[in-house]
């Protein structure tokens, strides 16, 4: 599988915008402008990381707007974008990306859609851009008069998040560090390669003025959505005295096996979760062949999913677990789990609920040779 990483370019001070607070740490819809971008990218089940490339004064401001999304610590930027681009690429070099994807920190609206077109692109094409075509009239003036009228056929309006095979890109910025190019896809076209167009979309827009911000915050002016998620999840049981279900240790004759505590429930809610925000799966975040998990409480997991759908300004409306086994007995602990995914998840107890099953000893957990666990999550996003 191709590793992506993504980069998102936060070094900016905004000042056509003005103002004290640079634009990219102002309010949209109770979140940072930034905290939109990098959640969008946080939440991308092809992205394996998000860095963002900041001024080193905007620091706490960065902290605030990241908080609780799992990204790589951010690097300070250079004296203008193309070096700050430069900067973030070469400090990636120990991720080992194969491609990367490279966005505008100000332009908050950018759907999973848009960076898979770009992604599969890059099977083919060493760079490739989102953008769309322009469909106005276009004048050239001079004095407040027309001058002229350009032709609009095969002009595109480039947007952000641009890819690249990694290797290209980061040889490309080398080959122009000190001058001044307007984007990254100019930066690869200087070297000779060149740059696919994809398909962007009219909702993927950079904020650079306050009419632009009033613009972005109508956006959230409706009611929201509703989406459902599910998860299923079997661990076969081992030599051991308990089980870890829900976060909760229970004392039984036997282990469930896996790499980090093997909590079958948490396991399914986590990949219900991640699924209601189309994030892909536990082991997508969590992959069983890093050695950072090997033994990791579950509860980890479920607190991540948890944040990614906060980061998206969202939040877990309702959760619903049913453990599927003959032994041990789930009743007896259920309000201790119930209370337990309520605090991991941060919402009321009554919004949690845990039920238990056997299969009338049918099936590898009527023979009592494993859990099974199953999922469902609702949760509520803005938009």
């Amino acid at each position: 599988m191709v590793k992506c990483v993504a980069l998102v370019v936060a070094a900016g001070r905004g000042r056509r915008f003005g103002g004290d607070i640079p634009k990219q740490y102002l309010d949209l819809a109770g979140r940072a402008v930034l905290r939109h971008s990098l959640a969008a990218l946080a939440a991308n089940p092809q992205i394996a990381a998000v860095r963002a490339v900041i001024h080193p004064d905007d620091r706490p401001l960065y902290d605030g707007a990241a908080a609780g999304l799992g990204l790589l610590d951010p690097v300070p930027g250079g004296e203008n974008r193309q070096d700050s681009v430069r900067l973030g690429l070469e400090s990636l070099a120990g991720q080992a990306p194969d491609v990367v994807l490279i966005h505008d920190g100000a332009r908050p609206f950018a759907d999973a859609g848009i960076a898979a077109r770009v992604i599969a692109a890059l099977d083919r094409h060493a760079g490739a851009i989102p953008a769309v075509p322009v469909a106005d009239t276009l004048k050239r003036g001079a004095d407040g008069l027309i001058a002229g009228t350009v032709d609009r056929a095969g002009l595109w309006r480039a947007q952000t998040p641009q890819g690249f095979r990694y290797a290209d890109i980061l040889a490309a910025h080398r080959a122009v560090a000190g001058e001044e190019l307007t984007d990254d896809a100019a930066v690869l076209e200087r070297a000779g390669l060149p740059v696919a167009l994809v398909m962007g979309t009219e909702e993927n827009v950079k904020i650079t003025t306050a009419a632009d911000l009033d613009r972005a915050r109508g956006a959230f002016a409706g009611p929201g959505e509703f989406r459902t998620g599910s998860g299923y999840d079997v661990h076969k049981f081992a030599k051991g005295s308990g089980v870890w279900l829900c976060g909760v240790e229970i004392p039984h004759d036997a282990a469930l096996e896996g790499h980090s505590d093997a909590d079958v429930a948490l396991h399914a809610l986590t990949d219900a979760v991640l699924g209601a925000i189309a994030a892909g799966d536990i082991g997508h975040h969590f992959p069983p062949s890093d050695a950072r998990w090997k033994g990791a409480p579950s509860h980890l997991f479920l607190a991540h999913a948890a944040g990614l759908v906060a980061g998206l300004g969202g939040r877990i409306v309702s959760v619903d677990v049913t453990i599927i086994c003959e032994r041990p007995k789930v009743g007896p602990h259920r309000a201790a789990m119930q209370a337990r995914l309520a605090e991991i998840l941060g919402i009321r107890q009554d919004r949690v609920s845990v039920k238990a099953t056997t299969t009338e000893g049918l099936g590898f957990t009527g023979r009592r040779e494993g859990i099974a666990a199953q999922a469902t999550a609702t949760v509520w996003l803005p938009g």
